[in-house]
């Protein structure tokens, strides 16, 4: 499992495991936060791309789908 801070997701780059339609590096280009400033979602951007996909940052907790880092 990957340790992560919610707060210092934003610009943080990541790699998945299982890339589709060649998109394998991403860059957390957004944070969503709620009234008291909780991060609950990211948006993520495919680099190759620029598709982006909105989910909840603890997606990037699962070793088996993402990678710190572009490897």
């Amino acid at each position: 499992m990957n340790r992560i801070n919610p707060a210092k997701l934003l610009l943080s780059k990541w790699t998945a495991t299982l890339p589709k339609n060649k998109e394998k590096h991403f860059l957390v280009t957004e944070l969503f936060r709620d009234e008291e400033g909780t991060v609950l979602e990211i948006e993520l951007q495919a680099v190759m791309t620029r598709r982006t996909e909105r989910v909840g940052w603890q997606t990037l907790q699962n070793t088996n789908s993402w990678k710190m880092g572009w490897q």
